[in-house]
C-alpha cells in the first residue's frame, strides 16, 4: 500500500436538538400545563487509534466526516434521542493539528486511543422546563447549539526504535531485509525508497524491535532538495540513529558523507544530533580486511574515539546478527534506566 503520512480532513459535529413548544392536550382537561420535552445531543467526533492501520490514503478521498443531529424533543415530555457519536480510525502515531490555526491538538500513541475532535451541540429545553408558579403556561423553549466544526491536518510519524540513515545507495533497504521480513525495492541506483519501511526485527521469541528505513537524504534534505523535508520529521519518534556508510569509496568521500548527514540533521532539528547515532559500515563483502582496518583507524582519528562504528555487508549478512544483538541490549538498557527513573520519581 502506498504510505501517505499527511492529509487534511474536515469534521462537523451534530446540532443539539431544538426543545419542543407543547401543551397537555386531553379529554376533559381543556387546560393542561405544558408537555414539551427536550432535545437529544448532536453526536460529537472522535479520532480513534486503529493498530492495523499504517497509512493516512484512505483520507485522501474520504475529507468529510459529519455526526448526525440530535432528535428534536416531542409532546408529552417526550426527550429526543441523542446522536451517536462519530469514530474516525487512525494509525497509531498521528499528529492532529488544527489545520486554521496550526495548533497541536493531539498526539495519538497509545492503543486503542481517543481523541474527542469535535464537540456535539447542546440539546435545547423544552417549553415543559419554564414551567414556574408564576408562569403557569410558557412558551418559551430553547434551539439546539451547533456542532463544532474542525479543519484537521493529520501527520503520520512512523513509530520505530530505530532508523536508518544515510545518502541515497548506501545500503540500508539492503540492511532491513537482511535483519527483517521487510521487503523493501533495492536497486542500484538513487531514491529507489520513496516511502519510509518499517521491519520488525525478531531477535528471540517474543524480544524484537521495530526499524524504519527512511529514504535517503542528499545535501539540502532540510529545505527541500531530493525527497525532502517531509520525511526527516520520522526521525524524531526513534530512540536509536543507524547511519548506514558504503566504505567502497575513499576516505574523503566517506567524511564527506557523513558530515553531510550530520549537517542535515542539525539544520532540521538539533535535537536529532543528541540522538544515540551509530556508524555502519557496509558492503565490507567488497574490501579487504585490511582495508577495513585502516578505514576504522582514519575515522577513529578523525571523528574522536568515542564513535559507535560497527562494520557489516547487507549482501552477505556478514556482521549482521552481531549488529542485531546489540541494538536489542542498548533498547533493552534504555527501558530499564527509563523504568528505574520512573520508580525514582
Amino acid at each position: 500500500m502506498k504510505f501517505v503520512d499527511e492529509a487534511t480532513i474536515r469534521v462537523e459535529a451534530g446540532k443539539g436538538g431544538d426543545g419542543c413548544l407543547s401543551f397537555r392536550r386531553e379529554k376533559f382537561i381543556p387546560k393542561g400545563g405544558p408537555d414539551g420535552g427536550d432535545g437529544g445531543d448532536g453526536g460529537s467526533v472522535f479520532l480513534q487509534v486503529d493498530e492495523g492501520l499504517n497509512t493516512l490514503v484512505d483520507f485522501r478521498h474520504d475529507r468529510l466526516f459529519r455526526a448526525k443531529n440530535g432528535q428534536p424533543g416531542m409532546g408529552r415530555d417526550r426527550i429526543g434521542k441523542s446522536a451517536e457519536d462519530l469514530y474516525i480510525k487512525v494509525p497509531i502515531g498521528t499528529l492532529v493539528y488544527d489545520d486554521d490555526t496550526d495548533e497541536l491538538i493531539g498526539d495519538m500513541v497509545q492503543k486503542d486511543e481517543k481523541l474527542r475532535v469535535a464537540q456535539g451541540g447542546f440539546h435545547g429545553l423544552g417549553n415543559a422546563r419554564f414551567k414556574s408558579s408564576v408562569n403557569r403556561t410558557p412558551r418559551q423553549t430553547t434551539k439546539g447549539t451547533p456542532g463544532e466544526e474542525r479543519n484537521l491536518r493529520l501527520e503520520l510519524q512512523v513509530l520505530a526504535d530505530v532508523g536508518l540513515l544515510g545518502i541515497p545507495n548506501a545500503g540500508k533497504s539492503s540492511f532491513i531485509r537482511a535483519v527483517s521480513a521487510a521487503t523493501p525495492k533495492v536497486a542500484d541506483y538513487p531514491f529507489t525508497t520513496m516511502y519510509p519501511n518499517l521491519g520488525v526485527v525478531r531477535v528471540e521469541t517474543e524480544k524484537s524491535f521495530v526499524i524504519a528505513d527512511i529514504p535517503g537524504l542528499i545535501e539540502g534534505a532540510a529545505d527541500g532538495a531530493g525527497l525532502g523535508i517531509e520525511f526527516l520529521k520520522h526521525l524524531s519518534r526513534t530512540n536509536l540513529l543507524l547511519h548506514i556508510v558504503d566504505a567502497c569509496q575513499d576516505l574523503e568521500q566517506v567524511i564527506n558523507d557523513i558530515k553531510t548527514i550530520e549537517t542535515e540533521l542539525m539544520h532540521y532539528d538539533e535535537s536529532l544530533t543528541a540522538k544515540e547515532r551509530w556508524l555502519v559500515l557496509n558492503k565490507a563483502d567488497v574490501l579487504e580486511k585490511e582495508l577495513i582496518n585502516e578505514l576504522k583507524s582514519e575515522l577513529y582519528e578523525q571523528l574522536g574515539k568515542n564513535i559507535s562504528l560497527h562494520v557489516i555487508s547487507a549482501v552477505t549478512k556478514e556482521g549482521c546478527q552481531e549488529l542485531v544483538y546489540k541494538i536489542f541490549d542498548w533498547i533493552a538498557e534504555q527501558e530499564q534506566a527509563s523504568e528505574s527513573g520512573q520508580r525514582k520519581n
